[in-house]
């Protein structure tokens, strides 16, 4: 399936739309699938094109999210 990425969640949940089939023939009964859940427990892995991913907002997201706490406490 290839599709826009929506949402994932904390268990790797996956909401994708403008779904489309890459292998028609295997699977045809995906072909009328337009938006999908994708549970995270039977995700394999899930691949990005490079062009496509902020790695600046994402290292900035993660300093901020792993700095230290600052402002009084010791």
């Amino acid at each position: 399936l290839t599709g826009t990425l929506h949402s994932v969640d904390q268990y790797l949940n996956i909401k994708l739309t403008n779904v489309s089939v890459v292998n028609k023939d295997k699977y045809p009964q995906l072909t009328a699938l337009k938006n999908c859940f994708i549970r995270g427990s039977v995700v394999r892995y899930v691949q990005i094109n490079q062009n496509d991913v902020d790695t600046e907002l994402l290292q900035d997201a993660t300093r901020k999210e792993y700095s230290p706490v600052t402002g009084g406490e010791k």
